[in-house]
């Protein structure tokens, strides 16, 4: 029986849990769904990560009111995925920082990502009426920047490509706190089909070499104590690695697409098959990982046609 497509059919809510992992620092965190941070400095507010719409990022705006009335000032964006950043008009941020990586990636194929992930999740684009257009933002980087929020320091830093090529990092260090964006992931799969498969292991090395006390991951529960943030980074290491060394013999002997799917399959479904978004994530995960092991360095751009082929070619 053919699954229904992407997260098409995940129409539950999920619970919201609005979690302190450093002292003012939170995870707001849904289930699975995608994650921001919230940063409180001494006058004002950083959110990392947008969410979908403003709809959703005005649950987070919820949350934040919860703890603290100073305006919000920033919003930093890890990457350019619509269900990361189309939210961002709701926080009235004065800045909404990006790399010039993830920049040139909303210019290059934001609108296709937009298209593809309405259609993926259609549970988390309830309210779409009210984006009013792609997220751009006021400010870049190209390997790193600082922002004060008072006498609080926040580093903002590309460490490596993995979910991404224009993957960034929020480093707060008197909290010695890390929001990854989708770097890191806690039994969530990881979404792989605009990523980096050859590199993602060595940043998440980076990553670790923080060694953070605390991290707010891209998916998941938040990751508070050292214990939490290695088992944590070592599942995500896992997780891409089981993925991607199943298909490089396949891809090395010549062999198809579907033999990579099966290849996969074998490996991860005993691992994984529980995880949050496994099933949606796979044939996007293959097909990378596939085009990857035969020197295909540039991911392709996922339009919303070509993820219903995909699925019908490796789910149907």
């Amino acid at each position: 029986m053919a699954k229904a497509f992407a997260s098409a059919g995940d129409l539950t809510e999920k619970k919201i849990s609005f979690t302190e992992v450093g002292e003012g620092l939170y995870a707001f965190t849904a289930e699975g769904d995608p994650n921001s941070g919230v940063i409180i400095g001494d006058d004002s507010v950083m959110i990392v990560e947008a969410q979908a719409t403003p709809r959703l990022a005005n649950k987070v705006i919820e949350c934040v009111r919860s703890v603290t009335d100073k305006p919000i000032s920033h919003v930093v964006l890890t990457h350019y995925h619509a269900v990361r950043v189309l939210g961002a008009s709701a926080f009235g941020a004065n800045q909404i920082i990006m790399s010039d990586a993830a920049r040139s990636m909303v210019m290059e194929r934001g609108q296709e990502d937009w298209d593809s992930e309405f259609q993926r999740f259609p549970r988390l684009f309830e309210g779409h009426e009210s984006i009013p257009g792609l997220t751009y933002p006021t400010t870049t980087f190209s390997d790193s920047m600082t922002v004060f929020l008072g006498s609080r320091r926040v580093d903002i830093k590309q460490i490596g490509r993995a979910h991404t090529a224009g993957d960034s990092v929020v480093w707060v260090p008197d909290q010695q706190t890390m929001f990854t964006g989708d770097i890191v992931e806690y039994h969530s799969a990881c979404y792989c089909g605009d990523g980096h498969y050859e590199e993602w292991g060595a940043t998440l090395d980076a990553v670790k070499s923080y060694d953070p006390q605390s991290i707010a991951p891209g998916r998941g529960d938040a990751l508070v104590g050292r214990e939490m943030v290695d088992a944590a980074i070592a599942n995500t290491r896992d997780f891409v690695d089981s993925t991607y060394n199943a298909v490089k013999p396949v891809a090395a002997r010549g062999g198809s697409l579907k033999d990579a799917w099966d290849a996969v399959r074998e490996a991860c479904d005993p691992k994984f098959a529980d995880y949050a978004i496994y099933e949606h994530c796979l044939p996007f995960n293959v097909a990378r990982a596939y085009d990857e092991a035969r020197g295909i360095a540039h991911p392709r751009i996922w339009t919303a046609q070509l993820d219903l082929d995909m699925w019908e070619a490796l789910q149907g």
